[in-house]
């Protein structure tokens, strides 16, 4: 048995330094792709609430053709604010397929933060209206400001920009890196920023409807991230029966997605729009919805990305890991 084998760990700082944004966009698009074509297998999602109130998910898959295997350890820990961390907590594995060895272990935080915004940014693309110019986002953390600091790159249009925070009270920090880009102020009244949105995005911990159904105006692009467990919602009764609805997995929205409320409808896998396999014309009028709950395959390609680049560039720590 080999005695010399070793185990690269990748963490926070490198994961952000190593991440190009075409690269990140390239890595995403890919992972859709491969499971567009079957190429690429996600293995059921684990998804638990634990005990000490946070809840504990595993994402796994693989990709024979690149010898690719791993999983994303997270979940989401609502008592970490009062420790004054981060509530939400990931962390990725890779595997060599052929030994079950592991190759590298990766900060899965940074990994969803960029690879979760890349993915909204693909999605924008394909289906917002390219001349959206106002957009209206709930929720003020982490990943509301990737996902509004993609929507700003994928729609240049974009100039008048409200926010919903938890306190309903101005929130600095998020406000401060975009005030360069666009117009951006809080929102009061929540209905009313969304009536007049050509984008909404909702980022939130999936706690309940965030507004009124007939808000929703013909033309409005909505972008739904935080509903990734069961029970968990953001859009109100009644707003996907009006839209064209967009999922990165069909069985996975339907399970844990804001799909969950109405399984019955019609869905199109992202991926197969990304290779062409389905076309999509959007009318000015459409109401688009994309349902993202996350592929095991996004953080897998995104990871083994990193590891490649690290390997390259001498970055991450190797430590010991004989047999």
């Amino acid at each position: 048995m080999p005695i010399d084998a070793t185990l690269l760990l990748i963490g926070k700082d490198t994961v952000e330094t190593l991440l190009q944004t075409e690269d990140l966009l390239s890595a995403v698009r890919e992972a859709f792709v491969l499971h567009s074509e079957h190429a690429g297998r996600v293995f059921p999602v684990v998804r638990e609430r634990l005990h000490t109130g946070g809840i504990f998910g595993i994402k796994s898959g693989d990709v024979a053709s690149q010898n690719l295997l791993g999983f994303k350890a997270a979940g989401f820990w609502p008592n970490n604010r009062q420790l004054g961390g981060e509530p939400h907590q990931a962390t990725v594995m890779l595997f060599d397929p052929t030994t079950g060895r592991p190759n590298a272990i990766l900060d899965g935080n940074a990994i969803t933060t960029a690879r979760t915004g890349a993915a909204g940014g693909l999605g924008l693309r394909q289906l917002a209206r390219p001349d959206s110019s106002r957009l209206c986002i709930f929720g003020t953390g982490v990943q509301a400001r990737v996902q509004l600091t993609y929507a700003l790159r994928m729609l240049p249009a974009v100039r008048e920009v409200r926010y919903v925070s938890i306190s309903n009270e101005p929130d600095e920090g998020f406000e401060a890196p975009f005030r360069d880009r666009c117009n951006i102020e809080l929102a009061t009244r929540c209905n009313d920023a969304v009536a007049v949105s050509d984008v909404v995005i909702t980022a939130t911990p999936g706690g309940g409807p965030l507004f009124d159904a007939d808000a929703v105006q013909p033309g409005t692009h909505l972008t739904c991230v935080g509903a990734d467990t069961v029970g968990k919602r953001e859009l109100p009764a009644g707003v996907l029966d009006r839209a064209g609805i967009v999922v990165d997995d069909v069985e996975q929205a339907r399970s844990i997605g804001e799909c969950q409320w109405a399984p019955e409808l019609p869905c199109t896998e992202i991926g197969d729009l990304l290779r062409g396999a389905v076309q999509f014309e959007r009318k000015n009028q459409d109401i688009t919805v994309f349902d993202m709950t996350g592929l095991a395959l996004q953080d897998l390609t995104v990871a083994r990305l990193l590891h490649s680049s690290a390997l390259a560039s001498g970055m991450g720590t190797t430590v010991a890991w004989p047999w």
